[in-house]
């Protein structure tokens, strides 16, 4: 199906970090992050001085499940309106609310009750934000330039994992819980600005009269058969999908059972996620410096292939230093599938059905996946961590298996940049 043609403001001919206006989009996003990150610390830990550890896991997973029922809602909103006005309305939301509870948090203790509804509203409220900031970049930027902007977004991530806990632990030395909660709704407060100056042209007459004749629920419908029915877009997500599926239980759970299987410590288990992060961030790196990659489909399924491999041999190795130099391999690989597929999703979409298509990801990955968590755990405990990280890497595989069986994933290619545009 051909992309509907858009008008895009002149800077997004530019490389994408030499672009103003991506580059006012790439400060919001960080800041809207790292904002989520100090915010999960700081209700975290007033769980904490709330209530009991059972608690303190109800209300940190309570966020999950309105953010994953709502999110193909999500997508359907993003592309009905205007996605930067749906951006900038979650984060406007994210910002009351959480200078709300840290309002009402310096005025009395904090109740259970008040947390588990905020943590129900934050999670509400990011079922909007998701869909919408996925279905931005390809309206501010070129084709030829989403690879790099796929890289520097992930770098933002990496930058906000990194620097949000800290942040979060600075703000409640000085001031308590409520100075953390204060400060993420400022993080929110500073992308509002940042997100108003972004520049962005209309989709088009096809977007407005596909919105027109449907209902939200029709909409919907036809955004599951537009991805069902898109030979590249289909394949590509049904890959992610496997590899979620098959390797988030098994980095996040069962790498934490094999570090005490082993006997390696809190030191083995910072090392083996560090090398992680690291191997991850390089992936961000790449893309965002080379802006693009030869045989990008191949090298979408080979990069999952190798991801899976390591993560299936990394229950199998003797030493600590092997298993920090795997976890290395494996944050390389997915690094690079993931920026890839993204890249590749992002370029292949109808702009009209990016906020769909972006909800249908993120469904696998903050629905669906987690779902796998206690089934990891439980098959650790019963038969130990080798055979279930084999068997997770085989199952993730599949999407290799997928991605390769289709022509149309084998023969994508990533666009060139245009001659005068290179770095």
């Amino acid at each position: 199906m051909a992309t509907v043609a858009t008008a895009l403001p002149e800077s997004a001919t530019a490389p994408a970090h030499r672009d103003g206006n991506v580059l006012r989009w790439l400060a919001a996003y960080t800041a809207s992050l790292m904002g989520d990150s100090v915010y999960f610390v700081a209700l975290g830990w007033s769980a904490q001085k709330a209530a009991g550890p059972t608690e303190v896991g109800l209300v940190m997973a309570a966020g999950a499940l309105p953010r994953a029922v709502l999110m193909l809602g999500g997508g359907v909103v993003a592309d009905r309106f205007d996605p930067r006005r749906v951006i900038l309305g979650s984060d406007a939301l994210r910002c009351l609310l959480i200078l709300a509870v840290a309002a009402c948090i310096a005025l009395s203790a904090p109740a259970l009750w008040i947390l588990v509804a905020v943590a129900l509203v934050f999670g509400a409220v990011d079922a909007l934000f998701v869909p919408a900031i996925g279905a931005l970049p390809p309206r501010i930027t070129s084709p030829e330039q989403l690879a790099r902007v796929t890289g520097m977004r992930s770098l933002s991530m990496r930058l906000s994992q990194i620097t949000g806990p800290p942040i979060a632990g600075l703000a409640m030395g000085l001031g308590g819980v409520v100075a953390a909660f204060a400060v993420a709704g400022l993080l929110f407060a500073l992308s509002l600005p940042l997100l108003l100056s972004v520049r962005m042209p209309p989709l088009g007459s096809r977007r407005e009269e596909r919105s027109e004749l449907g209902t939200a629920r029709e909409d919907l419908l036809d955004g599951l058969r537009y991805i069902r029915r898109h030979r590249l877009i289909g394949p590509l997500v049904a890959a992610g999908a496997l590899c979620e599926l098959g390797l988030a239980g098994t980095l996040n759970v069962g790498m934490v059972l094999l570090n005490a299987e082993r006997g390696w410590g809190p030191s083995g288990y910072g090392w083996i996620v560090s090398s992680f992060g690291a191997g991850a961030a390089a992936s961000a790196a790449l893309l965002a410096v080379a802006g693009w990659l030869p045989r990008a489909g191949l090298t979408l399924a080979g990069t999952l292939l190798v991801g899976c491999a390591g993560a299936a041999a990394i229950a199998l190795v003797p030493t600590l230093w092997m298993a920090v130099v795997l976890a290395g391999v494996i944050g390389l690989s997915a690094g690079v599938f993931g920026s890839l597929d993204n890249a590749l999703i992002q370029t292949a979409a109808d702009p009209a059905y990016l906020g769909r298509v972006t909800s249908v990801v993120m469904v696998t990955m903050v629905g669906l996946a987690p779902l796998g968590y206690p089934l990891v755990g439980a098959a650790i405990g019963a038969w130990g961590a080798a055979p279930v990280f084999v068997g997770c890497g085989t199952f993730a595989s599949l999407g290799a298996v997928v991605a390769l069986a289709s022509g149309a994933v084998r023969r994508a290619e990533l666009p060139r940049q245009r001659a005068g545009l290179t770095t």
